[in-house]
């Protein structure tokens, strides 16, 4: 079975192609390269190196969320437009449990971490080789996630490029109960999209038109709409 992954959920972009559970290509990068400029050529290049054609792929694995709107939105709509083209069918993966997937050989708490502005964070907690779900993908303030943390009373290994912005922070918190893996495994691989994508089942085609994105917020200009919306009713 010949899989596709993408994803651009964050700053970072990772294609990849696996055929019969064995890495044929992958490319993982965090350069400054909009997913709209670089992920289709990302994703032609790698077909072409690995020598397959688009109609031989048998499904499609998309990181689906949080991180990034655009970018998220990007990848999915990438994914969603080939699977349709294609008639494959297409898996989404949570963003943060890609990320986590990195750290699968630590056996305690995992956390993945993406800014999301305002000392704001998209997280989750997962546990050991299994990614046991102890806190679902969530959006939360940074001192929202460490006090819940901070109620474990057990080491949390943190992960992500962007969990240096919140390491003083998370330090002066958890103190010796924070960990934090190695840069190198910082950056989420469409390997593990195709991966954790595999151990499901296939969904049908046709549920390709249903397949949404998962934010975890609305983004800014809905908050304010609706922040405009209650202060009109608030005046009547």
């Amino acid at each position: 079975m010949i899989w596709l992954g993408i994803e651009t959920a964050n700053a970072p972009l990772s294609v990849a192609v696996v055929k019969d559970g064995k890495v044929v290509a992958e490319v993982v990068q965090n350069i400054k390269l909009t997913h709209s400029a670089g992920a289709m050529p990302a994703i032609e290049n790698i077909l072409a190196n690995a020598g397959v054609k688009p109609n031989e792929l048998d499904a499609i694995a998309v990181s689906e969320g949080p991180g990034s709107y655009t970018g998220v939105r990007i990848g999915v709509t990438l994914a969603k437009t080939l699977a349709w083209t294609l008639h494959k069918p297409l898996v989404g993966i949570s963003s943060l449990k890609v990320l986590a997937a990195n750290a699968t050989l630590y056996d305690g708490l995992i956390c993945p971490i993406f800014d999301a502005r305002r000392d704001n964070v998209y997280t989750a907690v997962y546990k050991g080789a299994e990614l046991d779900v102890v806190v679902e993908d969530y959006h939360d303030h940074i001192d929202g996630l460490l006090n819940r943390l901070k109620a474990f009373e057990s080491p949390v290994l943190f992960i992500g490029a962007d969990v240096h912005a919140f390491w003083d922070k998370i330090i002066e918190v958890l103190g010796d109960y924070a960990l934090r893996a190695p840069f190198s495994n910082e950056l989420p691989r469409a390997s593990e999209v195709i991966r954790l994508a595999s151990m499901r089942e296939l969904p049908s085609v046709e549920e390709i038109h249903h397949f949404i994105p998962q934010y975890k917020r609305i983004t800014e200009a809905e908050a304010n709409w609706l922040k405009g919306q209650k202060e009109k009713a608030h005046e009547q």
